[in-house]
């Protein structure tokens, strides 16, 4: 890990450039920053009353930090001579480098010459805005934040400058430590950036805003870095909605895009996934506070029984749930709220008892005192320019001497964010309550708590499969061949003969055979749509029959049929553009595409792994006998996805894979169709 340290907390700092550089020397006095600013202009005589240097060479001596905002060629002679005096560290503000490459610019020629020129100086960029220290008054931004000094808080880490700007003019009570752009990542990269932010301990989590992983084990260390603090990283992912593979071969390739490598590579690190802007915030704010929840079973407190609804179905199919009152629980509760009142979580404790603060305060701990990992208290409050807030009181009293009373983990739910104002919001931060803004992103943060605690008691993972990108074109193998191959790894395949004519394959099922048999023309990727599957074929007679009428079909496929299915499963392997080897589960057969009930994990995949991504899928319920029916061998079906992520895992050629169906039986899980396109060389 490159030794940030100077550039991130500089007790001095150089300032290159014109506009631009004036507007970072505002933000650093603005920002009360107590170090020394050296602006470096031949042109000017000052910069808001600071001398200006004429160059590098002129400044006292080495600075520990530089915001460098001349143009992109000047930029190379700049990081030169800094790197040779010994400077600490700087950021580039330039772009025209690497990013622009696709118009022919020349811009990753002149990137490479940046990077050489700084050598072991570690420099940020180019083509960001910079970095902001809130713990430590450091702006290096050159432009307006709407961030205030802290003494703890997270930090945020990103690619894109704009968006680190909007992020520093929320107002949600979240704390922020650093804000700060990666850019080009020319030389120091995101995590980088984010193991430097975490070394720090007055910072409690990691943010990271993600246009693209680069290199994929540098993340892996952050990660592992970030378990070893104890910090929580939390990730929001752009460019889900892109297609990360052209090739369209398999029902695998169709429904397994990088949106799907992306989240199986989040979640195998360790880091939470969000998907949207103020879930991210919300949930690094729950997660400063308090840090990941211990369990699933929340509380949920509102005088509404509209509210008490709306929580709980948008609640509905996320990690949460609503654990009953306690029989003593329940008894206390009736006695403040009287028979009137349904004691149930979530609760809607209606109004008869608003404005006795004593009865709120009496009723709100006996809810905590439940001891649930987080209880939140439903409160929109009216907007104070054009109504009187003070009925309100009442409620904010009782619900921080509860919080206070019992200790509980407490928050503060606003259903809309703007009806939960900045000094509401630090009024119950001061009271140990954290205000979440936001019903959907509430839900979506306190989900997100959840599965940080269970990612942060899980195992540590083995480093993920890497491969080369995926070339274009390839070689499909033969279903009789790929599932030979598959054979070879102890996949369970029914009983099967060739034959190149639909004669020979006819007199090869009555020898070898016990009917009936499926058909299947060979040579053709999706065989059912192309009629090229035929099924219970009872004798020679049908089976040569059938193959006549396959059309371009190339040679021909007959196996024994497989009875008892409880349900299909689709496995498939597909090589990501990343070099990732991304194994997905999910609905098979004819369904596949129409259902998309999918999971995904990453190769090498364990049991466990292997186990808990089928108990995602929809079509788990089939597989534990659906009403009343059979169930499948669970123990079988792993043991048959396993088999095919060991050869996915042993073959380095490998593009594609597909087995649809895999048909799981209370007795055996068998592969009845396979495909495999291979790399060429």
């Amino acid at each position: 890990m490159k030794d940030l340290s100077r550039l991130l907390r500089p007790a001095s700092v150089a300032v290159f450039g014109g506009s631009w550089a004036v507007n970072v020397v505002e933000q650093l006095k603005k920002a009360g920053f107590t170090g020394a600013i050296w602006p470096v202009n031949p042109k000017r005589a000052e910069i808001l009353g600071l001398p200006c240097f004429a160059s590098v060479e002129a400044l006292p001596g080495p600075p520990d930090a530089a915001w460098v905002g001349v143009n992109r060629e000047a930029s190379v002679d700049v990081v030169a001579a800094l790197a040779r005096m010994g400077a600490g560290g700087a950021t580039c503000f330039a772009s025209g480098f690497a990013e622009s490459e696709a118009e022919g610019t020349g811009g990753a020629a002149l990137q490479a010459r940046l990077v050489a020129a700084a050598g072991a100086m570690p420099i940020v960029g180019p083509n960001c805005y910079g970095l902001l220290n809130y713990l430590d008054r450091v702006t290096l931004w050159p432009d307006q934040h709407g961030g205030v000094p802290v003494a703890s808080g997270v930090a945020i880490v990103g690619q894109s400058s704009n968006m680190l700007i909007n992020m520093t003019m929320q107002a949600r009570a979240l704390p922020l430590a650093y804000v700060l752009a990666a850019g080009n990542q020319a030389q120091v990269s995101l995590s980088e950036l984010g193991m430097a932010a975490l070394a720090d301990d007055r910072v409690t989590a990691l943010g990271l805003h993600i246009e693209g992983f680069g290199d994929i084990r540098s993340f892996e260390r952050l990660a592992a870095f970030a378990r070893a603090r104890g910090k929580p990283v939390v990730v929001l992912k752009a460019g889900r909605s892109e297609a990360a593979q052209a090739a369209t071969m398999t029902h695998t390739a169709s429904l397994a895009g990088g949106a799907a490598a992306a989240s199986a590579l989040i979640t195998r690190l360790g880091m939470v996934e969000v998907t949207g802007l103020a879930a991210f915030l919300e949930t690094l704010k729950l997660l400063h506070f308090g840090g990941p929840l211990r369990d699933a079973g929340i509380g949920s407190v509102s005088c509404s029984g509209g509210e008490a609804s709306l929580i709980a179905d948008l609640a509905m199919g996320t990690a949460i749930e609503w654990p009953a009152f306690s029989a003593p629980g329940k008894a206390r509760l009736n006695a403040v709220l009287g028979p009137i009142v349904t004691v149930a979580n979530p609760l809607d404790y209606h109004t008869f008892i608003w404005g006795d603060t004593e009865r709120m305060t009496e009723c709100f701990t006996a809810v905590l005192a439940e001891g649930r990992a987080l209880t939140v208290f439903i409160l929109d409050v009216p907007r104070p320019d054009r109504c009187d807030r003070s009925w309100y009181q009442c409620a904010h009293d009782a619900i921080l001497a509860a919080a206070k009373a019992t200790g509980a983990r407490t928050a503060v739910l606003a259903s809309l964010p703007e009806n939960l104002t900045e000094d509401l919001s630090a009024m119950f931060v001061a009271g140990g309550v954290v205000p979440l803004h936001g019903i959907e992103a509430g839900i979506a943060a306190i989900e997100a708590g959840i599965r940080a605690g269970r990612l942060a008691a899980g195992a540590v993972p083995a480093p993920v499969l890497l491969r080369g990108p995926a070339p274009a074109g390839g070689v499909t193998l033969g279903e009789a061949e790929a599932k030979a191959r598959l054979a070879a790894c102890g996949l369970d395949v029914p009983w099967r003969v060739t034959g190149e004519t639909p004669e020979a394959v006819a007199a090869a099922a009555a020898a070898g055979l016990t009917f009936p048999v499926a058909l299947k023309g060979q040579g053709i990727a999706h065989k059912t749509e192309a009629g090229a599957v035929r099924l219970s074929l009872p004798d020679a007679a049908a089976v040569a029959e059938a193959a006549r009428a396959m059309a371009g079909a190339e040679g021909f496929l007959a196996e024994e049929m497989v009875t008892g299915a409880v349900a299909e499963i689709l496995v498939g392997v597909t090589r990501d553009p990343t070099g990732l080897m991304l194994l997905t589960l999910g609905a098979g057969g004819v369904m596949a595409e129409l259902l998309a009930d999918t999971a995904s994990v990453l190769l090498p995949a364990g049991r466990e792994e292997i186990r808990a991504a089928l108990g995602r899928l929809r079509v788990a319920r089939l597989l534990a006998g659906w009403r009343g029916g059979p169930a499948a061998d669970l123990g079988a079906l792993v043991d048959a996805v396993s088999a095919i992520a060991a050869y996915a895992e042993a073959e380095p050629r490998l593009l594609e894979l597909d087995v649809n169906p895999l048909i799981a039986t209370p007795g055996r899980a068998v592969a009845v169709d396979a495909l495999i396109r291979l790399t060429e060389d």
